[in-house]
């Protein structure tokens, strides 16, 4: 679906990543952690399309069921809502802006989907960061992309919040597309790596993106089965522990 290869980014004589060399595939999750300015960030970007590497590629295979090519989803960090439209008014604008074929039943359906059903005529400007950002998880969701990049989609939700967000994750893979998120946090999004009781079946840790391409980690964690990842950036090796079911009840 989605190919990297040797991609660097540069500001100035500033390195903040170079020869990043990976591949996302169609039916995947894959999971973006790193510390503060790892580059994660700037990596999903440029995997969207919004900024351009100082060196290597990055390649969207072209080929799929839609004649226009696959639909690309990206929520980053600005939610892309106007604060003084409604919620419906919002994804209706969206709606327009992609060139969706979508009733207006189906936008009330989509908000239902996010459970912003009851806040359809409320401004965005008067919503939580949670409701903003289930509103704009709503925004992406319309397009149902090929690619869906997530950039911390965790930021602001509640418990159940992040329960939808599991259950939409597992539904764009079972469809067959191709997931990639961000966290910062490992411990504190690790309820975001099980999905529909299976572990996501890969893990790109951007950790050492500074480092050769060689030392830059690229793990396959067996479907059905629980891990807890352990780093150790001395060694630049990982140890997986079989994860204790008990840990998550």
């Amino acid at each position: 679906m989605l190919e990297l290869d040797r991609v660097a980014k540069l500001y100035g004589a500033k390195v903040i990543f170079k020869d990043v060399s990976c591949a996302f595939a169609s039916g995947s999750v894959s999971l973006l952690v790193g510390g503060n300015g790892a580059g994660k960030s700037t990596l999903m970007r440029i995997m969207a399309g919004l900024s351009r590497p100082s060196a290597g590629s990055v390649r969207l295979a072209e080929s799929g069921p839609r004649a226009e090519g696959p639909r690309l989803g990206y929520l980053g960090h600005a939610t892309f809502l106007y604060p003084g439209l409604t919620a419906l008014e919002n994804l209706a604008f969206w709606r327009t802006a992609h060139g969706l074929r979508l009733s207006g039943a189906g936008l009330s359906a989509m908000l239902e989907r996010v459970g912003l059903a009851a806040h359809a005529h409320e401004r965005a400007g008067i919503f939580s960061r949670g409701m903003a950002q289930r509103l704009n998880l709503a925004r992406v969701l319309m397009l149902e992309p090929d690619l869906l990049l997530l950039d911390e989609p965790g930021t602001g939700l509640d418990a159940a919040s992040l329960a939808l967000l599991r259950r939409e994750i597992t539904a764009a893979r079972q469809r067959g597309a191709c997931v990639a998120l961000i966290s910062h946090d490992l411990a504190g999004d690790a309820p975001l790596l099980i999905v529909g009781h299976q572990a996501i079946n890969r893990v790109l840790l951007s950790l050492f993106l500074r480092q050769r391409s060689e030392d830059v980690p690229y793990i396959h964690i067996p479907q059905n089965q629980y891990y807890h990842i352990s780093l150790t950036p001395s060694r630049k090796v990982f140890e997986r522990i079989p994860y204790e079911r008990t840990a998550q009840s």
